[in-house]
């Protein structure tokens, strides 16, 4: 990593730690023997030590990282859902900002605050949708060092070995294991955490449209929720809907500076400090602009930077399939996963992009001596 690079991240870029997938596995699908396009997503192995853990307390906390998704906040209201339901007093902590428009709609469920009654002695914390309470923000770190704790997370740097965590790596999302953990202890779940699994299962997958044919559990238990209640329709167009004019607008300023490296595989563009101060921070459609960068031909891998401040900048990482872009993001002291990773980094547009290229430039290489 670059000496003049900040290596601090932030969950709602970085959440998705580094895949420890290497390229040669990705190019040729093949992970602990089995060819990826013959191993299916799992159903979630739902431990005993869990359930245990799950019943052990009176008083639970469950909490995810800052800055939180639609799969952070859903996993987290579905399970508080679950525990309350199995009369555990439940708080759920949420350091924010709720910045995401999917996810405003919950920022009234969460507390950034522990109650004073609540204490280590007869409560359970539980960790979702990150690799632990280093992700969950500086102030609620520190109030819930020492608790009891399980953690729920797909991502796939997690290294819990825990019997009382369940980490699995290859999970669409945190909500598809919270589902799984409702579904082995009472058989199936309520039409209102129905709702909300389905909602972050449909965010974390780009409304499904990021799975492929290893997939089937997955959509099993969409149907699932499906049944119980949860509604496709109403789903999409909370995700897609009630967009701003300003993210159709600057979605034209990236169009309209995207620059294509190693023969259009690689496309790179940008938001200049100026449009920050002009449309917000938080202006960009992400899902949108995504899908129509990759719409185009050849691409396969995509960087967004954005400049956030005068000296620092969040980079967006998305492949579509080969091309690991969390390599690159842990060069800048970020990670995710293969297909979608984050980083935010001390620097310019313009010093960071050069940088940038010439970190992807093994991946492509290798890549066209083995095609």
């Amino acid at each position: 990593m670059n000496s003049s690079l900040n290596s601090s991240t932030r969950d709602g870029l970085t959440d998705l730690p580094r895949d420890e997938l290497s390229y040669s596995e990705m190019v040729h699908g093949v992970t602990d023997g089995c060819p990826q396009s013959l191993c299916e997503v799992p159903t979630p192995d739902v431990s005993e030590d869990l359930v245990h853990f799950l019943q052990k307390y009176k008083k639970y906390i469950v909490v995810g990282h800052f800055q939180p998704d639609g799969d952070c906040a859903c996993s987290s209201l579905a399970l508080a859902s679950f525990l309350r339901r199995h009369g555990a007093e439940t708080v759920i902590l949420n350091e924010g900002p709720f910045e995401k428009p999917e996810v405003v709609q919950y920022k009234q469920f969460f507390s950034r605050e522990l109650p004073p009654h609540i204490d280590k002695k007869d409560t359970g914390l539980v960790i979702v949708d990150c690799t632990g309470i280093d992700r969950v923000g500086n102030s609620l770190s520190q109030l819930l060092c020492g608790f009891d704790t399980a953690i729920i997370d797909h991502h796939a740097t997690n290294s819990s070995s825990s019997g009382v965590s369940l980490v699995l790596k290859t999970a669409p999302s945190t909500t598809y294991l919270v589902q799984a953990i409702i579904e082995h202890i009472d058989g199936a779940v309520t039409p209102e955490e129905a709702a909300w699994l389905f909602f972050g299962l449909s965010t974390d997958t780009g409304f499904f449209r990021h799975l492929d044919s290893r997939s089937a559990n997955v959509f099993r238990a969409a149907a699932r929720l499906i049944q119980k209640g949860a509604n496709p329709k109403e789903t999409f167009l909370s995700m897609n809907g009630g967009k701003s004019l300003d993210s159709r607008l600057i979605l034209s300023k990236i169009l309209s500076r995207l620059t294509p490296y190693y023969d259009g595989r690689l496309m790179i563009s940008y938001e200049t400090y100026e449009d920050v101060c002009k449309y917000g921070l938080h202006a960009r459609d992400s899902d949108t602009t995504y899908m129509v960068i990759q719409s185009i031909e050849n691409v396969e891998a995509i960087v967004l930077l954005k400049q956030e401040t005068k000296d620092h900048c969040s980079i967006g990482f998305r492949s579509l399939d080969k091309i690991d872009v969390s390599d690159v993001a842990k060069k800048f002291g970020g990670g995710g996963h293969i297909q979608a990773s984050g980083a935010y980094v001390e620097g310019s547009v313009e010093t960071l992009i050069p940088q940038i290229v010439q970190y992807f430039e093994p991946q492509f290489t290798k890549q066209k001596s083995l095609s």
